[in-house]
């Protein structure tokens, strides 16, 4: 069981104010290249998985956005951290909103 869910939110600024929504797809390929868990709503995603590991995927997206041009990145993110036997899930926070 993972130990830690965290939601980020990229906001890149974009050269000669391109659509950032570029940026944020490349942002969550990050996210898939790296295998975790992963959940993308309108307006955050959610990774689940180990504190270290998703800090260092937030680094990379940083990086890989600056790389692609943006001239700045500032994300808003919810770290939940349950370092317990029982860990944490979306699926267990969210079962009984599920169909």
């Amino acid at each position: 069981m993972a130990s830690t869910l965290l939601s980020i939110q990229v906001i890149p600024k974009t050269p000669n104010g391109e659509d950032s929504i570029p940026y944020v797809d490349k942002a969550i390929e990050i996210i898939e290249r790296s295998g975790v868990k992963y959940e993308v709503h309108p307006l955050e995603t959610t990774l689940e998985g180990e504190l270290p590991q998703l800090l260092d995927i937030v680094r990379q997206m940083h990086e890989a956005l600056t790389d692609a041009g943006a001239p700045s990145v500032i994300s808003q993110i919810k770290i939940a951290h349950y370092p317990h036997p029982d860990g944490i899930s979306m699926e267990r926070l969210t079962a009984k909103y599920r169909p």
